[in-house]
């Protein structure tokens, strides 16, 4: 029974997943292709006024989710327990995705609605097929060459069906640098993010927590869809320059590009700051002095003072896994083993000839720009540590606690030991480990908090992540520049009867640029993650000048007005054939009218004779 709920909720989540998979399918290449249609062929300002209009509202919503939904998670509900609300972050956007549905149904008698042409995508399917099999068939030199190897096709299938498949060709052939942007875009979700737990988020009254930089982009994208089509791409018209919607897209990447580059440069300082973890033939030790009086130090080349109740400021490191350390005057000399790999701190008692303790220490960054705490009493009753985040347990005389982990912000502990009690508070920046040592001297009471002893075991984070501005407002107006004209383009040049075709083409070079970004990270395995940065603008960098070079021979046409030609064509030919027909018909009408003739005069003939 136990075993049937995990199963029971894994089941759904995938049933979950599949269904939002199928109706993102349905809807993101439909949406944009129904906007598209309700402008006439007259409104092309205001159909490219639309899809940034459209491209505005999508990033709205990203905004607005990005806010409410971890409010709304955080709440605190549960019939026999209390614990994360996310019943309430699902339900809240379904119930409001319901609502949405039922608005557009109403208004459904408002809209202009093509009418629907069957299955089209395996209409075109079959036309490619044949086109190739018959291709193939007469590969022989002997039979003459046509124009383009779609026309092999017009055997079977309607001309104005392959040339429509021409032209939706043309541009799915462009499509295929496009996954590389998406490759660089997409990270800002996931690298970036990380690259954030790695910074300071303090901007003064305000803490910002890691995953929150992402609504930068879509505040970005509300204020840069504006100001580039109302200022930005009028100025460079007024200036005589031809900004294609191929030429924008170009742009984007390159400053895609950019934004990467900018994130290398601030990996390479924060890497500057982050510790140094021993490897796996190598030991890292710092000592702390548990007892009341300075102590001096010695170990293999090195000598250390130690004030009272006092830890050292840095590791030190050793490659043999068992040192011998001399403490005080005369020395007192003990063996200490080690731990290959590892980081420990040495807990001298005021006792010299005591019990020594190892006590592990972390050898990795605290994650998601959390810190990690622990508590060592040096003093001889059992302490009872709590706060507000968590209870820390009972501590027992010259033992530690494990590390618990605590969030960024003032955080203040009570101490208790029997009836008597303190508090000790701090300040907690991001990403930071720290040691509180209770020392044997701690007097319970209002000026506790300056007995209690701070080691710091791991910095925090001080490279802020204001630095990263830069590198969103880069990438969003690569976006603006390439997704929001990349919609209008596929549009604007897919045939009336392949619209969505086009749309859902260009979707999935966004699901494409995601495997891209699993394959590169797979076969480079870069140690550092500036390198991989670089590496990934590089790639962009030499797409974008081949999506350039593609785009140079690329000829903007009007499907409409194609089409309408076709159709003309085809009527006239229509019209022909009936000509043609009607002219056969006369020409075997007169011949039968003077064959009558003929015979008749026959007849006349013979009556005469006779």
């Amino acid at each position: 029974m136990r075993s049937f709920f995990p199963l029971t909720f894994s089941v759904l989540s995938m049933a979950g997943l599949l269904l939002i998979a199928l109706g993102t399918g349905g809807i993101k290449p439909c949406v944009a292709a129904f906007g598209g249609d309700q402008f006439g062929d007259h409104q092309d300002k205001q159909r490219r006024t639309f899809f940034s209009v459209f491209y505005l509202c999508i990033n709205g919503g990203s905004l607005l989710s990005t806010i409410i939904t971890p409010i709304l998670r955080a709440q605190d509900c549960g019939i026999h327990s209390k614990s994360k609300c996310y019943s309430l972050a699902f339900g809240v956007p379904a119930a409001l995705m319901a609502v949405s549905l039922v608005v557009f149904i109403m208004g459904s008698g408002m809209y202009y609605k093509t009418k629907p042409e069957g299955n089209i995508m395996l209409k075109v399917s079959k036309c490619i097929g044949f086109a190739i099999k018959n291709r193939y068939r007469h590969r022989s030199r002997k039979y003459p060459k046509k124009e383009h190897w779609m026309d092999w096709a017009e055997e079977k299938y309607d001309k104005l069906l392959i040339a429509q498949i021409k032209i939706a060709l043309r541009v799915l052939l462009l499509y295929i640098p496009l996954p590389m942007f998406w490759t660089l875009f997409d990270q800002k979700g996931s690298r970036w993010t990380l690259q954030a737990t790695t910074m300071d988020g303090n901007f003064g009254s305000i803490v910002i927590q890691p995953d929150q930089m992402q609504t930068i982009n879509p505040i970005l994208i509300l204020t840069l869809v504006p100001i580039m089509e109302s200022l930005v791409y009028p100025l460079i018209k007024k200036c005589g320059l031809n900004f294609t919607p191929l030429k924008k897209m170009t742009v984007g990447m390159i400053l895609a590009a950019l934004a990467f580059v900018c994130a290398a440069v601030i990996q390479l300082q924060i890497d500057k700051t982050l510790p140094v973890f021993p490897s796996a033939s190598q030991s890292q030790l710092k000592f702390l002095n548990m007892g009341n009086t300075p102590i001096t130090v010695q170990f293999p080349e090195n000598q250390l003072n130690l004030a009272a109740a006092q830890a050292s400021e840095e590791y030190f490191k050793f490659e043999s896994d068992q040192i011998t350390v001399l403490i005080g005057n005369p020395p007192v000399s003990k063996s200490v083993s080690l731990t290959k790999g590892q980081r420990q701190t040495l807990l001298i008692p005021s006792a010299i000839n005591d019990e020594w303790q190892l006590a592990s220490d972390l050898i990795y960054k605290p994650q998601e720009g959390n810190n990690e705490i622990r508590f060592i009493n040096g003093m001889s009753t059992p302490v009872t540590v709590s706060s507000a985040a968590g209870h820390y347990g009972e501590i027992e005389p010259l033992h530690y606690s494990n590390y618990s982990e605590i969030k960024n912000g003032r955080a203040t502990f009570t101490l208790q030991s029997g009836s008597q009690s303190c508090e000790y508070s701090k300040d907690f920046g991001f990403g930071g480990s720290y040691t509180f040592f209770i020392p044997s001297t701690l007097t319970f009471g209002p000026n506790c908090q300056e007995s209690i002893t701070e080691s710091v075991d791991i910095k925090p984070n001080s490279v802020h992540m204001a630095l990263q501005i830069p590198q969103y407002f880069l990438i969003t107006a690569g976006e603006v520049m390439f997704s929001v004209t990349g919609l209008e383009f596929s549009y604007s040049q897919a045939p009336s009867n392949m619209k969505s075709v086009l749309q859902a083409g260009w979707l999935l070079t966004n699901a494409f640029g995601n495997f891209i970004v699993l394959i590169v990270a797979e076969i480079a395995k870069l140690p550092k993650q500036w390198t991989e940065y670089i590496l990934f603008a590089s790639l962009l960098v030499a797409v974008s000048i081949i999506f350039s070079i593609m785009a140079s021979f690329y000829t903007y046409i009007d499907p409409t007005a194609i089409e309408a030609e076709f159709k003309k064509k085809i009527h006239d030919d229509e019209d022909d054939e009936d000509d043609k027909k009607k002219e056969l018909q006369k020409s075997k009408e007169m011949e039968k009218r003077d064959s009558v003739s003929s015979d008749d005069e026959d007849k006349k003939y013979v009556q005469t004779s006779m």
